[in-house]
């Protein structure tokens, strides 16, 4: 059974968060708590766009990816950006492709290359769902002052540093 952070499981008892708590294990009580605020804040996210856009959540990145690079990007190139395998890239251009929001042409340097590009109404599009999503975040992290966010934002780029160095090592 997969235990959501920071819930109750149906019988009534503590999950994992709660249980780390009484640990007093702070380090899995963080991580815990990055895992829930991510997907508190993921699925909010989520549902936003399918509702108020037709789109899903890696659709909006496609697009995002390709709005900053306005010449295109090879299929492997997104595909490193968005950090997955060109097979998942190729199914989410397809559909792209068919709303017409994405087009995907051969490189005229190499033949063998297929670079993608948003089309005029994804262009349009996403100049309306960023904002959108921009606002989404900022509502989220709203309880937060400005003060808080920057020694947050500090503080997580130094334990991705950390967590990048115990990898390395």
């Amino acid at each position: 059974m997969t235990l959501n952070p920071g819930r109750r499981r149906a019988n009534g008892s503590e999950d994992y968060e709660s249980a780390a708590a009484k640990d007093d294990k702070l380090d899995l009580r963080l991580w815990l708590r990055l895992i829930s605020c991510t997907s508190m804040i993921e699925n909010t996210v989520r549902r936003r766009l399918r509702k108020e856009f037709g789109i899903t959540l890696p659709g909006f990145d496609v697009l995002a990816q390709l709005d900053r690079a306005p010449r295109g990007l090879s299929m492997s190139e997104l595909s490193a950006r968005l950090m997955v395998t060109n097979g998942n890239v190729t199914g989410l251009v397809d559909r792209l492709i068919i709303r017409g929001l994405v087009a995907r042409r051969a490189d005229p340097k190499d033949q063998r290359v297929q670079v993608v590009r948003l089309t005029r109404k994804g262009r349009a599009l996403f100049g309306r769902m960023a904002p959108a999503h921009h606002t989404w975040i900022g509502e989220m992290m709203g309880g937060l002052k400005t003060g808080e966010l920057q020694r947050l934002y500090a503080s997580l780029g130094r334990l991705k540093a950390s967590a990048r160095s115990a990898l390395d090592g």
